[in-house]
């Protein structure tokens, strides 16, 4: 969800425009037509056909299955318990898309956003080139750009698209040159300052027969805040909803009446498990976020809203601002999920046809790891595997039990904490910085830290890769001056303002720095200012303190703006680095054990 910087230093290893409804678009037929019904065309040709439309998002070069509760995702069962079922890997994930095409003669595959970036080591080593590769493999038609495609700059960017080794790196395999994507990658919101123009493709229109659909692609219009600059540098990101309204209705013009967007950006699903019904009580009821403002003004002439950013798993029918049934859907993360959508072609009206009862209804379904692997995966992963080896799997530490991260709800992990202990470690010595206490943003961290060994190395060690994967983006430490008042307002920031308010993104911080966060608040309010302290003693609004974060905050990433009026900045280590010193001062005698994530008190 949160990016990332540009990983330049791989060498060292809602403001919503309403577009008014438009009644008469064309989005639906008088009568709800089934598939096969009967045509005044040609002998033979049914009037309507089914198009399978299957659709993920979120996949951060997730090869391997993700470890840890990061690798699971929860279903909902018929008493109303809950249970956990291990999920992901692209040997799973291309086995299941092709059994799901099967017997459809008209299927799509699509994605919005963030195939890459944010990712493993197996792939982020490699700048991503093993995952463009994978989706080569699945047969990937089409993808909107998300903000992790802008980890590394426009001009890395156009490489994953156009091919090309990389330019300081140069070619990873002997003899072969990256070829770039085989999918169309979409990005109609980006814009280079420049030239003025769309940076890549605004749309893709698929073809079969005399089957034709429009996709269109774009990314969140707040990119440049979940980035850092230099990622974005010399590009500007337009309103969804405008952009959106302005392709559709261009698309129109040249005859295609079906219409899909693909959009990076996503909603909080009242329930965290994959199968919940968001519809309950009525349509899009049980999905809040800002999501739910988009598809109510994307113009009716769009049929269908693949999402994503969010890392959640919805499909949900949200009227469009003519009051006809549309669907929305994401498939979580990571390779977990896919979505299948039925749109029902209507060849005369060359449209689809949205009615209950002319549609199924989308539906997510699971990856499960209880199919045969896909061969030609398991090649590339160990093809991968090997030349990342040498350095993957250098031991770094050793844990006494998993430490949850990325896959824990909880608003403090301890995983988070263990960070913050780092970054607050290898910053504290005057010379290093002076810090007094370490903020990490929760999005940063990638992964969870498993107990169990994922190849040789033996059940709580901690690899170099393992440890590349929780946080891949090499961000070089800050240590800053904040004073007290600007350092209350950052935990503000965290349950306030317009994305999150609705969405809080919770610091991690380290040991000694302790606070109350009251959710039964709202806004601000929900940090009780004078609960916050420092190794016991209240924090002093007028006291100037010492403060560690990565790069990414003190630029006022994630909507921490405040952070970005720091004063007498040094820089330090790589996060990274920061994290793998901590490591090193463990054995197998002596392993580190789980923090108690006890920091941070939350009132429900």
């Amino acid at each position: 969800m949160s990016a990332r910087p540009q990983r330049h230093r791989r060498n060292r290893r809602l403001t919503l425009i309403a577009a008014a409804a438009t009644a008469a678009s064309g989005a639906l037929v008088v009568a709800a037509l089934p598939a096969g019904a009967a045509s005044g065309g040609g002998a033979g040709k049914s009037r309507t056909v089914d198009v399978q439309l299957l659709s993920f998002n979120d996949f951060h070069g997730t090869l391997e299955p993700p470890q840890g509760s990061s690798g699971t995702v929860t279903e909902r069962q018929p008493d109303g318990t809950t249970k956990a079922i291990p999920a992901g890997g692209v040997e799973y994930l291309a086995t299941s898309l092709r059994e799901a095409r099967k017997g459809h003669e008209y299927s799509i595959t699509a994605a919005a956003g963030d195939m890459i970036g944010g990712s493993p080591m197996l792939s982020g080593l490699f700048h991503d080139e093993p995952t463009v590769e994978a989706l080569n493999k699945l047969k990937l038609d089409v993808s909107s750009v998300g903000n992790h495609e802008f980890d590394e700059g426009k001009q890395e960017l156009r490489r994953m698209a156009y091919g090309g080794c990389h330019p300081v790196e140069g070619c990873f395999e002997m003899g072969k040159e990256f070829t770039g994507s085989e999918f169309k990658y979409l990005a109609a919101n980006v814009v280079d300052e420049k030239t003025k123009r769309p940076m890549m493709s605004p749309t893709w229109i698929w073809k079969k027969g005399d089957v034709k659909i429009g996709f269109i692609g774009v990314t969140l219009e707040g990119t440049p805040d979940v980035v850092t600059a230099e990622g974005v540098k010399g590009l500007k990101f337009g309103d969804e909803v405008e952009t959106i309204n302005k392709y559709a209705a261009e698309l129109n013009k040249q005859g295609v009446k079906s219409i899909v967007a693909l959009i990076h950006e996503g909603g909080l699903p009242a329930n965290g498990a994959y199968n919940y019904d968001c519809n309950v009580p009525g349509a899009g009821a049980g999905i809040s976020g800002a999501i739910v403002d988009i598809a109510k003004n994307v113009d009716a002439k769009v049929d269908a809203l693949v999402t994503g950013h969010t890392h959640q798993a919805y499909a949900c029918n949200i009227p469009d601002p003519a009051g006809n049934p549309r669907a929305v859907t994401s498939a979580a993360s990571l390779g977990r999920l896919f979505t299948e959508t039925t749109l029902t072609y209507d060849r005369q009206t060359k449209d689809i046809v949205r009615t209950p009862v002319a549609s199924p209804k989308p539906v997510n379904k699971v990856v499960t790891r209880d199919v045969p692997k896909a061969p030609d995966m398991t090649e590339l992963i160990d093809r991968w595997k090997a030349l990342a080896a040498p350095v993957a799997n250098r031991p770094m530490g050793y844990i006494s039990a998993d430490i949850p991260g990325r896959g824990l709800d909880a608003p403090e992990k301890p995983l988070g904490d263990l960070i913050a202990d780092a970054q607050l470690e290898a910053t504290a010595p005057a010379d290093k910085g002076g810090a007094q206490l370490a903020l990490m943003n929760p999005g940063g961290i990638r992964s969870d830290l498993a107990y169990k060994a994922s190849a040789e190395e033996g059940d709580g060690v901690v690899t170099y890769g393992e440890s590349y994967t929780i946080q891949p983006f090499n961000n070089m430490m800050n240590i800053v001056d904040l004073t007290g008042a600007q350092l209350i307002t950052a935990l503000q920031q965290q349950v306030s303002g317009p994305v999150n308010g609705v969405n809080p993104k919770i610091l991690q911080v380290s040991k000694g720095f302790t606070y109350t966060l009251d959710m039964t608040k709202s806004g601000a309010d929900r940090v009780v200012v004078d609960s916050v302290k420092l190794n016991g003693a209240a924090i002093d609004p007028a006291k100037t303190y010492r403060v560690a974060m990565n790069e990414f905050l003190a630029g006022g990433g994630d909507g921490f703006t405040v952070l970005k009026e720091h004063k007498n900045k040094l820089v330090g280590a790589s996060d990274l680095d920061c994290f793998n010193a901590l490591l090193a001062k463990s054995s197998a005698a002596s392993p580190i054990a789980p923090p108690a994530a006890d920091r941070i008190t939350v009132i429900k």
